[in-house]
């Protein structure tokens, strides 16, 4: 997977609609730490329910190579919910390319123009390509070779109904000093996803150590634009915590090699809350024989 698109897959599993970001980690924080916490729980909540969020997701639909017809209508070879129109147009995928072409009678806008073919530049680009018609918009996501439409629905009735994040109590003991051991060279790692026979490829720097409760601990650490980014399981995972694993981001070190971890922002990752995404999983390498009770919880109910 080229570099450029890593942090793209990361923080967003899809596509950013609306130049809404997610915030990964604390920053600078200027006042108490309790309420630069809380307000980090504000934003991200907010994220998850923006546009660019992942409460909206509503269908992934990997492609064959060569022409897929795509619309509501069942004999469609991607079919969308019921509720969209019948017959949209097709998805072409030729040589790594994907070129959409819409029904004569169909009408549908890109950047608010109505237009009829379009080559679907997908997230590995600054500015994918995103589709919208009616309450429904779509995009191509390039995952290690293969491709697959993801579409997000505005009016998802999750938006409504979803439950409040809850985390566990703030552990200021779970603020840890780290310092990352670099690889003698940066490499490509090989990381599972929640989809069977997909990979994560990301460039990892090196693995930061750090101690809990006079333990010490290394997590391996992956690339991610100004951040480091880690996917990680702990004795909580499965139980209190998603089943596959935490994310986790902290600012990268400057020449000390220090870094801060705070797994109070530990957080569940976008296939916590639908079956649309297409997260990494805690690879058995960072998988910490230690419970971390810090961060998002997770109830399979509520979610």
């Amino acid at each position: 997977m080229p570099r450029e698109s890593i942090a793209i897959l990361i923080l967003a599993c899809g596509w950013i609609a609306t130049g809404n970001a997610e915030t990964t980690t604390l920053g600078s924080c200027k006042q108490d730490y309790e309420q630069c916490l809380d307000q980090w729980k504000t934003d991200r909540l907010a994220f998850l329910k923006s546009e660019a969020g992942y409460l909206n997701l509503a269908g992934l639909y990997w492609l064959t190579e060569g022409q897929n017809s795509f619309g509501s209508n069942a004999d469609n070879d991607i079919v969308f919910p019921a509720n969209a129109e019948p017959s949209i147009g097709t998805f072409n995928l030729q040589d790594g390319e994907v070129q959409m072409n819409v029904s004569p009678d169909q009408d549908v806008l890109h950047r608010d123009k109505s237009i009829k073919h379009i080559l679907m530049a997908g997230d590995s680009v600054k500015m994918p390509v995103v589709i919208r018609q009616g309450s429904y918009a779509w995009s191509v996501i390039n995952r290690d070779g293969k491709f697959a439409v993801r579409l997000r629905d505005f009016e998802n009735l999750i938006l409504l109904n979803f439950p409040a994040l809850q985390y566990f109590p703030t552990s200021e003991e779970h603020r840890v000093g780290a310092v990352l051991r670099r690889y003698e060279t940066p490499r490509v790692v090989r990381v599972g996803t929640v989809i069977e026979g997909l990979d994560y490829n990301p460039w990892s720097p090196g693995v930061v150590e750090f101690e809990i409760d006079g333990q010490t601990f290394d997590l391996e650490a992956y690339d991610a634009g100004d951040d480091l980014f880690f996917v990680f399981g702990d004795q909580t995972t499965g139980r209190e915590t998603y089943p596959a694993g935490r994310f986790l981001y902290a600012k990268k070190p400057g020449a000390d090699g220090v870094v801060e971890l705070d797994f109070n922002t530990s957080h569940s990752p976008p296939c916590a809350y639908n079956d649309f995404a297409t997260c990494p999983v805690a690879s058995p390498r960072n998988r910490l024989a230690v419970r971390i009770p810090a961060g998002e919880l997770y109830d399979r109910v509520g979610h």
